[in-house]
């Protein structure tokens, strides 16, 4: 034996106490920086835009938050802070834990989850599990973005802590519907479709498929995002920012979803939001943002039939888009929270 091995075998049982006193001398100048009269923790590792769901939900949530004079720290627990939100699994559980430790008395933590990712990806590689220890382990409370989250949850044999739905919100200053160009029956039907992620459940192959269906003489189609399957007839135009995006959706007539297992739709309440009617597979929490607004299919073949009813019916569901309102979000987020009364 060397005396570089016994020398490595010395060295590393002493190193470890002197990373745990790095690591606790890091948290306690963290804790002294951080800043002395927050209301709110968030810890959410935020995407820079454009970018999937939980990122453009959170931001407005944030701004509604800074604009009722709720002060907001990221990724911190301070001695004032009166509740934790943590998102789902896109945060440094480490360091989730070291300031949840040292948390204040009366500091409701709170776990936003949403889709469950061995049903949404279409593999298990451990997430799940992970979140469910996580929210088992400190989460005083579960806000799930939708019944289908809490549903699919017990579906692989998790049951999450206290949960409470809470819907997500978009930005009602950027989706919207003032402006949109008029529906008319004497020109093509202007159907259009978005996705961050170009996993094939996000419905690449649906519309690969439509293609070869759709009477191109009376549709015509647009997708915005990425997207796992080649195009020849529907245009794909790359991931935009928010408002450039809202503008487009206001351009179209009907949002096409065939998202599968996905816990509520951020691409779909935006185009609600923006008066487009929907038709959607009957998968994941996509029912309870529609409801009357659209129209649902268990199968791609339904979709051209559908999509006739829906043209002849489009009066009648556009005027039944109903969404909560961002103030009515914010509302309920706080309530669970625990901050509801500012």
């Amino acid at each position: 034996m060397s005396s570089g091995s016994a020398l490595r075998r010395t060295v590393r049982p002493a190193a470890r106490p002197l990373k745990r006193l790095a690591r606790r001398l890091a948290l306690e100048g963290e804790l002294r920086r951080a800043r002395p009269d927050a209301d709110l923790a968030l810890f959410h590792d935020f995407a820079p835009p454009p970018a999937g769901g939980g990122n453009q939900t959170l931001r407005a949530f944030v701004r509604a938050c800074e604009a009722r004079g709720l002060r907001v720290e990221h990724g911190t627990i301070s001695r004032t802070t009166r509740a934790c939100l943590f998102n789902s699994f896109n945060f440094d559980f480490e360091r989730l834990e070291r300031f949840a430790a040292r948390r204040p008395d009366g500091c409701t933590m709170v776990h936003r989850v949403g889709a469950v990712t061995s049903l949404y990806r279409g593999f298990d590689d451990g997430t799940d599990a992970r979140v469910a220890a996580l929210n088992a382990r400190l989460a005083d409370r579960t806000l799930a973005i939708s019944q289908a989250t809490i549903d699919m949850y017990r579906q692989i044999g998790i049951e999450l802590v206290d949960p409470h739905v809470v819907h997500n919100p978009v930005d009602p200053d950027i989706f919207h519907p003032r402006g949109r160009v008029p529906f008319a029956r004497d020109r093509k039907i202007r159907l259009i479709a978005s996705s961050w992620s170009d996993n094939p459940r996000k419905g690449g192959p649906v519309y690969r498929w439509l293609e070869s269906q759709l009477d191109w003489e009376r549709y015509e189609m647009t997708f915005v995002g990425n997207v796992s399957e080649p195009f020849e007839r529907i245009r794909h135009i790359p991931p935009l920012p928010s408002a450039e995006l809202a503008a487009l959706l206001r351009e179209h007539d009907v949002f096409l979803t065939a998202t599968r297992d996905d816990a509520y739709s951020n691409a779909l309440v935006e185009a609600l939001s923006c008066g487009l009617p929907a038709l959607y597979l009957a998968s994941g929490g996509s029912a309870e943002a529609v409801k009357d607004a659209g129209l649902a299919f268990t199968e791609q073949e339904q979709i051209p039939p559908l999509l006739e009813q829906l043209v002849e019916e489009y009066e009648e569901r556009q005027a039944a888009i109903d969404l909560p309102t961002l103030d009515e979000i914010v509302d309920g987020y706080l309530a669970v929270l625990g901050l509801a009364d500012g």
